[in-house]
């Protein structure tokens, strides 16, 4: 079982945290895992307190609710990051860097 799997947020708009968002963790079959939101730091410090095996695996964030809620426009009403978890001793984490036309990821530490 992995150690932990995390995420976070930055809403690029303004330099802020998205706090508030819906992400759901879906095996590679679809099948929702885990679901939480992001705290007022944006943060979800674990998203699978479980613990997860070696495989794929998607982080589906609800950006178009996210956006809404803050009455702006975008373009991705979610953003689904589909990965690749291969050592389950490891800590893993998955950002993301949010705008409402745009969004980048990284494996993070």
């Amino acid at each position: 079982m992995s150690k932990i799997l995390s995420t976070h947020v930055l809403d690029a708009t303004d330099g802020t945290p998205a706090a508030g968002m819906h992400v759901r963790l879906l095996s590679s079959e679809g099948d929702v895992i885990a679901s939480a939101s992001t705290d007022a730091d944006g943060r979800i410090a674990e998203i699978a307190p479980e613990g997860l095996i070696a495989a794929t695996y998607s982080l589906v964030f609800e950006t178009g609710e996210y956006f809404a809620a803050r009455g702006q426009e975008t373009f991705y009403p979610e953003v689904c990051v589909t990965f690749v978890l291969d050592d389950p001793q490891r800590g893993y984490h998955v950002p993301l860097l949010l705008s409402p036309f745009a969004y980048s990821t990284y494996r993070g530490s």
